[in-house]
């Protein structure tokens, strides 16, 4: 696979990852690779196995066809082949990442590990850095306590707890305090997991025979940083939970640091043991909320001059106001951004930019315009009706301004077709409404939250 086909892959596993539930993702697209892209462009795609090749085929195989031509429009077909992971394949990838430009370094998949596995291997992924991650006021805090706990582990934040919403950094930033315990002090012992690999790990281990099982109960409490993710999946698996519970308290009384994340509060993980649920609560538990306007900026700044790209300020600031909070999704427009600019072998001009995000990132509606107006006069706490009157009041001037802008940017129609629904009002007067909203939306802060609260309703 050349360096072109390896960017368009990760653009298009990036799209997937927005589509899909993260349980889906890690399950069926870990470990499938694009092997090359033929010269009838053709997309050759490996799979592990033929269990996984047809449910591909069965669940996801229009998604993916969708997402290529998205990033590459004369992808014709994809052909799936059967390629089992081996040593040897790990060992090349290794290679073959070593040898490649940085810009566009990708993770390499760690194998499957099992009680042979070195008590020196942290499983952590070392992309996930403190010089890469940016921080903002929205996450800030939690930086702060990893920070605490990076120079006197084990002994402030014990267990750590970070929770917030998918794509916020979480993962980031837990193996970022991995990578920097590593570094500060290679003679540790650090582990990185998920929740669903503990799972599995423990029903491979149930049922087998005491001393097997001792020699699994040895190997988690061998380690001196006990790392683990995404641990609202631990939700009715109560075998799990009992195993998890035993360790943590083995790790704590022993003076082992313990890192936990989660998509929300453990007081509002349904289904997890009480006994669990008060673990996690003797620590310090902190939320990494959405990142606001300027720490967007600053994201998708940083993240394109990693990548040696050069950002201009009007793009930023557009993809910065049309897409609120996910990280990860920032990353998917930014890695669409690069990949386009790299087949047209030039950059792309805002409104091109624009077009990538209304085609490939808004979700289409299913309100009417009626609905949306609906639902600006409940948030602003007035009558429908003042929004068609002809009247300049401020209460009423904004609102209405808003409902121009919702409708221009996210239902996408003509400036006429706007003027027309709302009161036969000229179209250059919303045209004026529209830029003068955008524009506000790059310095207010409550305009953000305001234009945030209401695509949320619909």
């Amino acid at each position: 696979m050349n360096m072109n086909d390896k960017k368009i892959w990760d653009a298009v596993l990036t799209n997937i990852e927005l589509n899909i539930s993260k349980a889906n993702f890690k399950t069926w697209f870990k470990d499938i690779k694009l092997k090359e892209i033929t010269n009838k462009n053709v997309a050759i795609v490996a799979i592990p196995s033929e269990f996984i090749k047809k449910w591909i085929l069965e669940k996801f195989s229009s998604l993916i066809l969708k997402n290529f031509i998205k990033v590459k429009e004369d992808i014709r077909n994809i052909e799936y082949v059967v390629e089992r992971i081996t040593d040897e394949n790990i060992e090349e990838s290794l290679v073959e990442e070593k040898t490649e430009s940085k810009k566009y370094k990708k993770e390499v998949n760690l194998p499957s590990f099992n009680l042979t596995t070195k008590s020196n291997q942290s499983n952590l992924n070392p992309k996930y850095q403190f010089n890469n991650f940016i921080v903002g006021s929205f996450n800030e805090i939690a930086f702060a306590a990893s920070q605490a706990v990076i120079k006197r582990p084990e002994v402030v934040y014990n267990p750590l707890l970070i929770y917030g919403n998918t794509g916020y950094g979480k993962t980031h930033l837990i193996q970022a305090v991995g990578n920097e315990l590593k570094n500060k002090s290679p003679e540790k012992k650090i582990f990185y997991i998920t929740s669903e690999r503990f799972y599995m790990d423990v029903i491979d281990f149930i049922g087998l025979k005491s001393n097997k099982t001792n020699n699994f109960k040895k190997k988690y409490r061998n380690y001196d940083v006990f790392i683990m993710d995404d641990i609202q999946f631990l939700t009715k698996k109560e075998r799990t939970q009992e195993e998890l519970f035993h360790l943590f308290n083995y790790l704590y009384d022993n003076n082992k640091q313990i890192i936990l994340s989660s998509d929300k509060h453990p007081n509002q993980i349904s289904d997890l043991e009480d006994r669990l649920r008060s673990r996690f609560n003797a620590g310090m538990i902190i939320d990494i909320q959405s990142p606001d306007y300027e720490s967007r900026i600053q994201i998708l700044k940083k993240k394109a001059s990693l990548n040696g790209f050069n950002l201009e300020n009007d793009i930023a600031e557009y993809i910065a106001t049309s897409v609120a909070g996910n990280i990860r999704e920032l990353e998917g427009i930014l890695n669409n951004i690069f990949i386009q600019t790299e087949i047209k072998n030039r950059e792309l001009s805002l409104p091109e930019v624009r077009d990538l995000i209304k085609n490939n990132y808004k979700k289409k509606q299913p309100i009417n315009y009626r609905k949306l107006i609906e639902i600006v006069a409940t948030h602003f706490n007035i009558e429908e009706s003042n929004v068609f009157k002809k009247t300049r009041k401020k209460e009423f001037v904004l609102p209405r301004q808003i409902i121009m802008y919702l409708l221009r940017e996210d239902f996408n129609l003509s400036y006429p077709s706007i003027g027309e629904k709302l009161g036969g009002r000229d179209h250059t007067t919303v045209m004026h409404s529209y830029e003068k909203i955008s524009k506000a939306l790059k310095v207010d802060s409550d305009m953000v939250k305001d234009i945030e609260t209401i695509r949320g309703v619909y």
